[in-house]
């Protein structure tokens, strides 16, 4: 079966397993649970010693606590992602088995943050580098045929570039023939001209 949280694919087996696990604790708890999972993806971090105390009654152990937490960011990320919407994404968790009760404490969740954490996944979704210094020069090597000397010219391209996370800085030295060059200025004007056509 596919379900539109797991982006019409069948759902993880894994995902399957912990199910059973959230069922165990009641739909209050659960509620606070996905309160704190829900702060954990938008960044602002997780209390585990809250999260121990909620699922204390259901005698979880460190495995089946770090299983849970993951489970459900999985479900709330996932969903998030595919921008399924609470109702479908409470039948869906419903049809996995997870208890009615449950499914509405999650959704409740999700559909309060829901914007919240679109808008965090896409902010992470893609880290890139930074382009910090470009600099050039043209050298001319010189190159013996079977009768004379030809001058070929030598591009080099020196990248100096940032680090997405680490904020180091690295740089690059490429040499490319004129030819090469001339085909790399064509594909970057065109990758230009398509991105300007997005925004």
């Amino acid at each position: 079966m596919r379900f539109r949280f797991c982006g019409d694919l069948d759902c993880p087996d894994w995902v399957l397993a912990e199910i059973s696990t959230l069922a165990k604790i009641s739909s209050v708890k659960m509620k606070l649970l996905c309160a704190q999972v829900m702060k954990d993806l938008l960044g602002e971090g997780i209390d585990y010693e809250k999260v121990s105390k909620l699922t204390a009654d259901a005698k979880f152990e460190s495995g089946d606590i770090k299983a849970s937490i993951a489970v459900l960011a999985f479900i709330l990320s996932s969903a998030a992602k595919h921008d399924v919407d609470s109702e479908s994404l409470s039948s869906e968790l419903q049809q996995l088995g997870l208890p009615k009760e449950h499914t509405t404490g999650l959704c409740k969740s999700y559909e309060d943050k829901h914007t919240a954490l679109q808008d965090k996944l896409r902010e992470t979704s893609l880290r890139l580098g930074r382009l910090e210094e470009v600099s050039w020069r043209v050298d001319y090597t010189l190159s013996s045929s079977q009768l004379k000397q030809v001058n070929q010219p030598v591009v080099q391209l020196k990248l100096q570039t940032q680090g997405a996370e680490s904020r180091s800085s690295e740089t690059t030295v490429v040499s490319v023939s004129a030819d090469k060059f001339r085909v790399l200025l064509t594909e970057l004007k065109q990758a230009q001209t398509m991105m300007d056509a997005l925004q």
